[in-house]
């Protein structure tokens, strides 16, 4: 449905802040807290108007977003190794989360601890360190720097949004 199609926020300073749908973005406008800059998709007729449905909005004022360290998650920790395996390097979409040192041996559950491991290789660690299962990590695991545009990097970015992401120009 149309109302619920992905449009992107911009903060007041015309930096990507977020994602919301055409209904939330309707509403914004609405009440005078964004602007629509792009009209990709036609308009939404009533009775008596028309109204352009917005793909990219702009709040009218700043929104502050504190950069904080990304959350540790099966998923992040696939994309930060890119679904490979740290131990054979078999590239693979069935990977699991491996504990460098053993959650067993009192092994912390944070990003220097936990990679991405294929089932072979992390049935034959079990519940060792990589020392003592004689194997050896393709590469120490880092944690993710802060990125405010963390969240559009696994997304499918909309050829109207591409103007507004300059990472995302191919």
């Amino acid at each position: 449905m149309m109302l619920d199609t992905p449009v992107l926020i911009l903060n007041q300073n015309y930096q990507p802040l977020n994602v919301c749908n055409v209904r939330r973005a309707m509403v914004l406008m609405g009440v005078g807290k964004a602007e629509m800059l792009t009209n990709g998709r036609g308009d939404i007729h009533t009775v008596s108007d028309s109204f352009g449905i917005p793909s990219v909005i702009r709040l009218m004022y700043m929104v502050k977003r504190p950069v904080t360290q990304r959350k540790l998650s099966r998923r992040a920790v696939f994309y930060r190794d890119n679904f490979t395996c740290q131990y054979c390097g078999k590239e693979e979409r069935g990977l699991t989360i491996d504990h460098i040192v053993p959650r067993s041996q009192r092994g912390p559950h944070t990003w220097a601890n936990v990679v991405s491991a294929c089932v072979p290789c992390n049935h034959r660690k079990a519940g060792r360190t990589p020392k003592q299962a004689n194997m050896r990590l393709l590469r120490e695991p880092l944690i993710p720097r802060p990125d405010p545009y963390s969240l559009f990097h696994h997304r499918t970015i909309i050829a109207e949004w591409r103007e507004w992401m300059p990472w995302a120009h191919s």
